[in-house]
């Protein structure tokens, strides 16, 4: 069995972003050299997770706009009532107490999650036909990493 990691570094220049990485880690796939296996694509902080889905760009607002009415972000208005509704009790999440005011990036990392397994065929992702890999920043504009663990044979 043959192993190989890649580290990516992103800093988006939004607070929240999709960066489409299908690319990359084909380009990690292609140096493990393996012909079957996996690659486990894995955000290494608690405030960015990665997607499999379109790469469409309706697709991407609606969900950013979903994600905003399940864990809505304080330093901005509510979508809407059930979203106001959703915010915690006493309004702010408590998180902020600390002096952060990234709690909805927190609780966005849960409902997307962090990390996708993805088969390798005759050493290519084996993706359906509008599946895209992405790097889904919650709390941006700032260095962190991500690492792609290629194994197989």
């Amino acid at each position: 069995m043959r192993s190989h990691t890649a580290y990516m570094t992103f800093e988006t220049a939004d607070r929240r972003e999709l960066v489409r990485i299908t690319d990359d880690v084909q380009a990690a796939v292609d140096a493990a050299g393996i012909a079957e296996g996996m690659a486990l694509v894995s955000a290494m902080h608690i405030t960015a997770g990665v997607w499999v889905n379109d790469d469409e760009p309706g697709l991407h607002a609606d969900a950013l706009e979903w994600l905003d009415k399940l864990a809505p972000p304080s330093w901005m208005e509510p979508a809407n009532e059930v979203a106001r509704q959703l915010r915690p009790d006493p309004g702010d999440y408590r998180h902020h107490r600390g002096g952060e005011d990234n709690g909805d990036a927190h609780l966005k990392n849960l409902l997307v999650h962090h990390q996708v397994v993805l088969p390798v065929t005759k050493g290519r992702l084996d993706l359906g036909p509008w599946q895209q890999v992405f790097y889904c920043e919650f709390d941006g504009r700032r260095r962190k990493r991500l690492v792609i663990k290629v194994l197989g044979e």
